[in-house]
């Protein structure tokens, strides 16, 4: 439980970020996001496909990873051709969240109708490309964070109209959902600390408005810490803070709130953030930088 207004605030025995998303991806995000995708993508027509292929021919192709990845949006893929063509099928060899471990993998097999294959490949290719870069990435984070017991959480800087396929890559590379966007969570950032009047103030306005709700605050300062702390937030995020910081900081909430680090977290820096008592760590990076995966689908198999 936390106790509410200026008491101290004990930290609730379950992590904010466990539960909040569903397994996949529900088909009232899919559906449109591929109908918005393929609509970029064809417009009117396959000017080539329509010229070149014979409507009535059936081929087959292998869905091929030219380097090593943690797999995600096999199951988007297949939709698209859905999509495209009810009578494409498509047959996955390994599933999401599986790590392929060396390049030429095989994938899937797609089968059906040529023109509706060649005419969904780009689109099909770009949810699993975009998907697999994302969860190859947190996979990466995750596998060295995950010694020291912290959670990778994202963040919501994910691209427009892509943050559920984002991150649910995010969760098949074993990475955790911060907030699903501004409406679920209150999340008291600097600028709102600087036009509330600070902490306590926000904090207070907060409540009065949801007194339930979860509460976490950005600090930038030992003094924002201690503020936090004082009005029982929920989660105390330590923001842009050199690890000797982090330390005082965590030393000073002692395990009376969930503590999350971000900022400028890198795979090249991470090491020295995984610091007892801290319990997550958010990367933006894993959903504005991760580089896409290169696959391709090769007929003639």
């Amino acid at each position: 439980m936390v106790i509410r207004a200026s008491k101290v605030s004990v930290k609730t025995s379950t992590p904010p970020w466990l539960g909040r998303e569903p397994a996949g991806l529900p088909a009232a995000v899919l559906q449109p996001a591929i109908e918005v995708a393929l609509r970029e993508d064809v417009g009117v027509g396959d000017s080539t496909t329509s010229a070149l292929i014979d409507p009535g021919l059936s081929i087959a192709a292998a869905l091929i990873f030219k380097e090593p990845a943690v797999a995600a949006g096999l199951g988007v893929l297949a939709a698209v051709f859905r999509a495209v063509d009810r009578r494409i099928q498509v047959t996955n060899l390994i599933e999401d969240g599986q790590c392929v471990a060396a390049p030429g993998v095989v994938a899937a097999i797609v089968n059906g109708p040529a023109p509706g294959i060649l005419t969904g490949e780009r689109t099909a290719l770009n949810f699993l490309q975009r998907m697999s870069g994302v969860a190859t990435l947190v996979r990466r984070f995750v596998e060295l964070a995950e010694t020291a017991g912290i959670a990778i959480l994202d963040t919501r800087k994910t691209t427009p109209g892509l943050r559920a396929f984002e991150r649910y890559a995010v969760r098949l590379g074993g990475g955790f959902n911060h907030r699903s966007g501004l409406f679920d969570q209150f999340l008291i950032k600097d600028n709102h600390l600087k036009l509330a009047g600070g902490v306590v103030e926000a904090v207070r306005l907060a409540r009065a408005r949801q007194p339930d709700a979860l509460i976490e605050v950005e600090t930038g300062c030992l003094e924002e810490v201690s503020e936090a702390l004082r009005c029982g937030v929920d989660v105390i995020m330590l923001d842009n803070m050199n690890p000797e910081t982090v330390r005082e900081a965590v030393a000073l909430i002692d395990g009376r709130a969930w503590v999350e680090v971000s900022g400028g977290i890198s795979l090249d820096n991470i090491e020295d953030y995984l610091i007892s008592g801290v319990d997550a760590i958010s990367v933006g990076a894993l959903t504005h930088s991760a580089p896409n995966i290169d696959i391709s689908l090769e007929v003639g198999v």
